[in-house]
């Protein structure tokens, strides 16, 4: 291509003119845009095709390029991320905003999300109808439980999972979660290698989880009814 070609600006639309005095036209990049979304006239997309047809390397370059960016967002678009990721994400959070200076008082349990109380967290899991879900902060753990009735039965299934505050990126891994319906019946749950606990009790009306803390005095979390008038619930 000669020196007055090279001044004509790419992409424009307008016609260049090569060495062999051919005249070529090229799109520019909004118009490739929208021949990719499918939001042109029929009669300028034949002319779009015609074009790519002729073997034109810039613009065949162009169209691919956006191909790529259509095709990129649409799977990001359906992208679900693991459920361990939002939970702790969502834990992440809950306490985002909070002084860190203010520290917490030793045994203090405080309710961060509860889910018979609050609506969900923007981009959490929405909470399955016959479950409650809960994130509490005791020092050293933040703990997420959710309850639910196991079919069939007259027994709760309790999961959860436990993070260390005092270690960041530190998940509470062999910890001992005890559980309890406050009627004799108790049930060990050690957490797993992701801090992740699982048990189920006879519903008694009443559940109380039990970790160890910092000092002698374990952390204790009770919780009368717990599920409320949902399906496996005690008035």
């Amino acid at each position: 291509m000669g020196a007055v070609e090279s001044l004509l600006p790419l992409g424009s639309g307008w016609a260049e003119k090569e060495i062999r005095g051919k005249e070529m036209k090229h799109f520019s990049t909004e118009e490739w845009v929208d021949f990719v979304n499918q939001v042109i006239a029929s009669n300028q997309r034949e002319a779009m095709q015609k074009h790519l047809a002729t073997g034109c390397k810039r613009c065949t370059e162009a169209v691919s390029l956006w191909q790529e960016v259509s095709k990129t967002a649409s799977a990001e678009a359906n992208y679900q991320p693991p459920a361990d990721t939002v939970r702790l994400a969502k834990a992440a959070f809950a306490t985002a905003g909070k002084t860190q200076a203010k520290q917490q008082s030793p045994g203090l349990i405080e309710v961060l999300f509860d889910s018979f109380v609050q609506p969900a967290v923007a981009g959490a899991r929405s909470v399955v109808i016959g479950t409650r879900q809960m994130l509490y902060r005791a020092d050293p753990y933040q703990i997420d439980i959710q309850i639910e009735p196991k079919p069939g039965s007259n027994r709760l299934v309790i999961t959860g999972q436990l993070l260390d505050l005092s270690h960041p990126g530190i998940i509470g891994r062999d910890i001992q979660v005890t559980l309890s319906n406050r009627r004799g019946n108790t049930v060990l749950a050690p957490t797993n290698q992701f801090g992740e606990f699982s048990g189920e009790i006879e519903n008694s009306g009443d559940l109380e989880l039990s970790i160890p803390g910092d000092s002698d005095q374990p952390i204790v979390i009770s919780l009368r009814n717990a599920l409320g008038n949902l399906p496996g619930g005690k008035p």
